[in-house]
C-alpha cells in the first residue's frame, strides 16, 4: 500500500467532537471516536483491504473500533464485507483471510516504531535505577512494564512513581504492555528492556495513540474504556493501569 507523506487523504470523517476535533465512525458498531481511538482500513491498488495503522494512505478510508474477536465474528458473518462495500461505495475489494493478523502486526509495529523514535530522541528512559530516580523526583509522565516483567520489579517502580506523584495509597501503577522484553529490546535496539518511562508529556501522548489502538484491538480495557471505568490517570493525562 502506497503511503506518501504529503498527499492529502480523502474525506472519511463524520462530524466533529465538542472540542472541534474531527470524529470517525466505526463502520461495524456505528460508534464515534477520534482517530487516535479507531483504526483506519484502506484499499491497496489491487483491491486488498489492509490496515492503515498510521492513517496516512491516500484516498477514502473506513474506520473500525472493535476487538480482534469482534472483528473475526464480523468477518465470519459477512458483516465486515457489507460495511466495507458501503464505505467504499461498491468498489471492488478483497478481505484477506488473515486480516486480523495483519492488523495486530501493523498495530504492534506502529507502537514499537514510535517507542524506538522516542528512545532515539532521548525522551524514553530504560533501566530500573534510572526510572526509579526520575519517578521519585516526580518527572515520569508514563510508566510501562514488559508483559513478562517480574511482579516485584514492577511493584517497586510503581511505588516510586506514586511517591513522586504524591499519590501513595492510590493504587496508581504503570501499564503492562502487550509486548515482552524481547520485543521491547528489538524496538529500542538494546538488551533486556523490561521497564520504560517517559518524562515528556507530548511524547507520552504520541505513544498513547498507537497503544490505545492496540489495546482496544486486543480486548484490553486500559486506556480504552468509558470514563466511568477508566483506571486512574497519571500526570500526563493518560489513563494508567491500576494492576501490576
Amino acid at each position: 500500500m502506497r503511503i506518501p507523506h504529503n498527499e492529502p487523504l480523502g474525506s472519511d470523517t463524520s462530524g466533529q467532537s465538542a472540542g472541534g476535533e474531527p470524529e470517525r465512525r466505526c463502520i461495524l458498531t456505528g460508534d464515534h471516536g477520534s482517530r487516535d481511538d479507531l483504526l483506519r482500513l484502506a484499499i491497496s491498488p489491487d483491491g486488498l483491504v489492509l490496515p492503515d495503522a498510521l492513517a496516512r494512505a491516500p484516498g477514502r478510508g473506513a474506520w473500525i473500533g472493535v476487538s480482534r474477536g469482534e472483528l473475526e465474528a464480523a468477518i465470519a458473518k459477512g458483516k465486515l464485507k457489507g460495511a466495507l462495500a458501503r464505505a467504499f461505495k461498491g468498489a471492488a475489494l478483497e478481505i484477506p483471510t488473515d486480516l486480523a493478523d495483519k492488523i495486530e502486526a501493523a498495530l504492534i509495529r506502529a507502537l514499537t516504531d514510535r517507542l524506538g523514535l522516542e528512545y532515539k530522541a532521548g525522551r524514553l528512559l530504560v533501566g530500573s535505577d534510572r526510572i526509579a530516580e526520575n519517578a521519585r523526583a516526580g518527572k515520569v509522565t508514563l510508566l510501562a512494564h514488559a508483559a513478562d516483567a517480574s511482579a516485584d520489579g514492577s511493584r517497586k517502580l510503581d511505588q516510586a512513581w506514586r511517591v513522586g506523584e504524591e499519590r501513595e495509597g492510590s493504587g496508581m501503577a504503570g501499564i503492562t504492555l502487550p509486548l515482552d522484553r524481547a520485543a521491547l529490546s528489538v524496538a529500542l535496539g538494546r538488551d533486556n528492556v523490561v521497564h520504560l518511562a517517559l518524562t515528556d508529556h507530548a511524547a507520552a501522548e504520541r505513544i498513547g495513540a498507537p497503544l490505545r489502538r492496540l489495546l482496544r484491538f486486543l480486548g484490553r480495557t486500559e486506556m480504552t474504556g468509558d470514563q466511568d471505568t477508566l483506571p486512574q490517570t497519571g500526570s500526563s493525562g493518560l489513563p494508567q493501569s491500576t494492576t501490576n
